[in-house]
């Protein structure tokens, strides 16, 4: 692929030429696999496939890494036309892109070409498994710990949520460090995904019914110490890709949901009155209120995503965007319920049916409660807002 303007993160022209790209492919590559992998709940391995070959799968990485480089500019961009597509393939592809940035920041150069290099020769892919059902939505605070023996780490856990569970290729798994028991001391372990030990119970879901975010096992699983993250929790925590990537494909949701209103209205006629539902002011009204809080939703995302590039060529911490991101993912998660809930009301009777508007109504739902849930992320602005400090992990233990 080659994206046909100059890049210039603040070029309209550029940005335009890589979201017509990127739509191009997703209709060709992606929008054909997404009825059966909502229906039958499949993990969207054909299209993940696709995007790798293309060398999507790679958009962070330099060109050491057979990468695009393309920047959390370009990531926001692709990652939304993925998602409005599909919010399945567009989360799995949001975890993969983030959970490979943390190996590519923090990584060894070995880890690097041992790890990142087969994303784009092979098409590997991988993604996070951080989340424990005892700390709940406070994603970052595991109480399991790794045990070393020697030269190696066994890890014994189960993790609530993971996004490409089972179907990952390798993971960046968080858990307590050996040999402490602070609270704070977590690892990060770059883990190969197809071993024994490694068990995907099943994830059925009201949506996104195609990532397979179900609990994860690790049961004896030995990592040698090489594939020991260089990486603290607050690296982890105050991430870039991972939450700015969700906002995109929430961002995306909400897009699919207004375009398919749009559709709807505008040939659907009322044969007895000669008119379509388009004729109809109080519905325009509707579609208006989408549409303005998308454009100003997604005016958003891309400044955060250029503040992130220009905070990486400037080597400055990409810590310093993370609450705006968190902030923002507020808005685009209740955007993204907005739109579907207005355009199954603008879709009357037909909207209530299994159609494009009941997968995206249950599909929206999604965003709110994950990580870091809405109600979580409220009260860590809120904090921030009256100086109040946010604390991750129990006191005095």
């Amino acid at each position: 692929m080659a994206i046909a303007t100059e890049k210039n993160i603040y070029d309209r022209q550029y940005l335009q030429k890589l979201r017509e790209e990127i739509t191009a492919f997703v209709d060709a590559n992606v929008k054909p696999n997404v009825k059966i992998n909502d229906v039958d709940g499949f993990f969207p391995r054909e299209s993940i496939n696709a995007l790798g070959k293309a060398g999507w799968n790679s958009i962070l990485f330099d060109e050491s890494l057979k990468g695009l480089d393309l920047g959390y500019t370009g990531f926001v961009i692709v990652t939304e036309e993925i998602a409005k597509a599909d919010a399945s393939t567009g989360l799995v592809y949001a975890m993969h892109i983030a959970a490979s940035e943390k190996i590519y920041i923090y990584g060894t150069e070995d880890q690097k070409k041992r790890w990142l290099l087969p994303v784009r020769d092979e098409g590997k892919i991988t993604t996070f498994a951080i989340s424990e059902k005892a700390t709940g939505g406070h994603v970052w605070y595991n109480l399991s710990r790794a045990i070393q023996d020697g030269d190696e780490y066994i890890l014994n856990f189960e993790k609530s949520f993971t996004t490409s569970g089972g179907e990952a290729d390798f993971y960046v798994a968080q858990t307590g460090t050996a040999n402490t028991t602070e609270p704070s001391a977590q690892s990060y372990f770059i883990v190969a995904g197809q071993q024994e030990g490694i068990i995907a119970k099943p994830w059925k879901a009201l949506g996104v019914r195609g990532n397979q975010s179900g609990p994860l096992v690790f049961k004896n699983i030995r990592v040698h110490k090489r594939d020991l993250l260089d990486a603290t929790p607050e690296d982890i925590y105050q991430n870039s890709a991972a939450i700015i990537g969700l906002n995109a494909v929430w961002l995306g949701v909400a897009q699919a949901a207004l375009d398919a209103a749009i559709d709807h209205v505008k040939k659907t006629e009322n044969k007895g009155f000669h008119n379509s539902l388009a004729d109809h002011q109080i519905l325009r009204v509707k579609l208006a209120e989408v549409a303005i809080r998308i454009k100003s939703s997604r005016a958003w995302l891309l400044d955060i995503a250029r503040h992130l590039d220009e905070l990486k060529e400037a080597g400055k911490p990409l810590t310093e965007a993370t609450h705006e991101i968190n902030e923002l993912k507020v808005q685009v998660t209740e955007l993204a319920d907005f739109a579907a809930r207005t355009a199954m009301d603008v879709a009357g009777g037909y909207g209530y049916h299994v159609s494009i508007f009941e997968k995206l109504y249950r599909d929206a739902r999604g965003g709110i409660p994950m990580a870091p849930s809405n109600n979580i992320a409220l009260d860590q602005i809120g904090k921030g807002l009256v100086g109040l400090p946010i604390e991750l992990w129990e006191k005095g233990k």
